[in-house]
């Protein structure tokens, strides 16, 4: 069949987070080790809030095999040029934490640019502390080949420009993983217990005792997408949000966040003692702080996202609501990215009007309930003002997304076969299984995932390595370098100059 070969040329990547930890089991205090490279311009090897939190990127490739495969490679690479005593972490939810002052805010160098992306970080830490800014997780990066776009267009008869068609089905697919995200949550949710040292700071939350050392949710899925991680609701009581109606309406909501002023913002100040502690007192410093499970992306360019995207159109959608799987060596494996391309093609394919104000009530609650009580037994949602049991809703969204497996192929029918069974079977879920596993092992949240990370550490140090992958990421570190202090020798203007032409420039 022609579309299957269409598809074929679809495109994928990962980036994956994790936390580089001392033998002690805490984050590290290092600076990003050198044998590295620099992560200002690497390519696969950057670090994300902290100079401790690793972040591995895949190029797009467009198997699912190549893109596992590079990421294994890189993470290999990774292990052996850590400090002998050093690990990386295998779950969404840190190690010990000894306090906000033991996070080190990721460096980038004296450049503007590198400054910039420091601030950036000083400023999420001055509004939402720095123990939040530990969670990690795996963004999914997916474009649909343009010759099956080209098609699609052709065959829905419109008379937009291909340009128009192409941002317009992006966007509706963003609005199907707004309606249905709760499934990814519920499926590959895997963070449902934590180190009571995380919430050390928390006077309110929800959580009980596990053990001496770890609080939990019995029914949880996913805290990393509940109340204690990501969340925008200062954003959200300001009346910023993200609004995925059309592109326009995307585009305008974040920038009217990046120019509204906040009052708890211009509290902490723009500069303390002639630092900057923060990039603006607006809601948002860039578009970037506002955490989205999901981000319509433009092709990488010298302009800002948003004028690349107003310019450019969309290239790729992320996708940001996957926790890391602690039992797997890459967090993810094969049929969890078969089934996320078949629910992406589903969400392309499936039927996306706008959504309303109450339609957006509906999916925030959603996706709460399912973080915080998806494993509860009989937990109903919402759809269209209409009380469904999950595994009700479950079923048919399964039922969907298996047909469009059938367009890509026997690999991807198995996958969402095997992964849907997870729906009759709350028990089969890695939040489940983690939980029952602690249980019989009388493993609190560290010692369970340490011995993960510990195991994961012996299996990629033990094998084979790919001689050449190593030697082009070994010259990936020195030309990063390079390229840095290239970037830091051609800054002309002072950061108070640069930092006021990036804001002058208005969408």
């Amino acid at each position: 069949m022609p579309h299957k070969y269409l598809l074929k040329g679809n495109l994928m990547g990962l980036e994956k987070e994790g936390l580089r930890v001392s033998k002690h089991g805490d984050i590290s205090q290092t600076p990003h080790p050198k044998s590295l490279g620099c992560a200002l311009t690497h390519p696969h090897i950057t670090t994300d809030f902290s100079e401790s939190l690793i972040e591995l990127v895949t190029p797009p490739l467009h198997r699912a095999d190549e893109m596992l495969a590079f990421l294994s490679r890189t993470q290999q690479y990774l292990y052996h040029r850590l400090p002998k005593d050093q690990n990386f972490w295998s779950a969404s939810m840190p190690c010990v934490i000894r306090g906000e002052t033991y996070i080190p805010i990721a460096q980038y160098g004296s450049s503007n640019q590198g400054m910039m992306k420091t601030i950036y970080r000083r400023g999420l830490a001055n509004r939402y502390g720095s123990v939040m800014q530990t969670i990690a997780g795996i963004h999914f990066n997916y474009s649909f080949a343009q010759d099956f776009i080209k098609i699609y267009h052709s065959l829905k008869a419109t008379n937009e420009t291909f340009k128009e068609f192409n941002n317009q089905s992006y966007m509706a697919l963003t609005r199907n993983v707004v309606r249905y995200g709760w499934l990814l949550t519920y499926l590959f949710g895997a963070s449902n217990t934590v180190c009571k040292s995380f919430l050390k700071g928390y006077h309110q939350h929800s959580l009980i005792k596990f053990n001496d050392s770890t609080l939990y949710e019995p029914y949880a899925t996913s805290l990393r997408m509940g109340d204690i991680g990501y969340q925008n609701l200062r954003e959200d009581e300001a009346g910023v949000k993200a609004n995925y109606n059309s592109l326009e309406h995307y585009i305008h909501s974040l920038n009217a966040g990046m120019q509204t002023p906040c009052n708890a913002y211009s509290k902490i100040g723009l500069k303390k003692q002639g630092q900057y502690q923060q990039l603006s007192t607006n809601i948002l410093q860039i578009e970037n702080e506002y955490y989205a499970a999901v981000r319509p992306k433009p092709v990488i360019s010298n302009n800002k996202p948003l004028e690349s995207l107003r310019e450019n159109g969309i290239a790729y959608i992320e996708l940001r609501s996957l926790d890391i799987n602690p039992s797997l060596p890459l967090g993810i494996d094969k049929t969890q990215v078969l089934f996320l391309e078949a629910f992406l093609l589903f969400c392309l394919l499936e039927n996306s009007p706008v959504i309303s104000s109450r339609e957006q009530v509906e999916c925030d609650t959603n996706d709460h309930l399912v973080a915080h009580k998806g494993l509860k037994p009989n937990l109903m949602l919402t759809r269209q003002g209409k009380s469904m049991l999950l595994q009700d809703l479950g079923a048919e969204l399964i039922h969907k997304i298996y047909c469009c497996a059938e367009l890509l192929g026997a690999d991807y029918q198995i996958a969402v076969d095997t992964i849907g069974k997870r729906i009759k079977c709350s028990e089969c879920t890695p939040s489940a299984t983690s939980l029952n596993q602690m249980r019989q092992h009388k493993q609190g949240f560290f010692d369970y995932i340490n011995h993960w990370a510990k195991q994961h550490q012996k299996t990629f140090l033990t094998k084979e390595i790919d001689l050449p992958h190593f030697e082009y990421l070994d010259q990936q570190a020195e030309k990063s370098c390079q390229q840095q202090l290239e970037i830091e020798q051609a800054d002309k203007l002072s950061f108070e100059q640069y930092l006021s032409n990036y804001f002058l420039e208005k969408l």
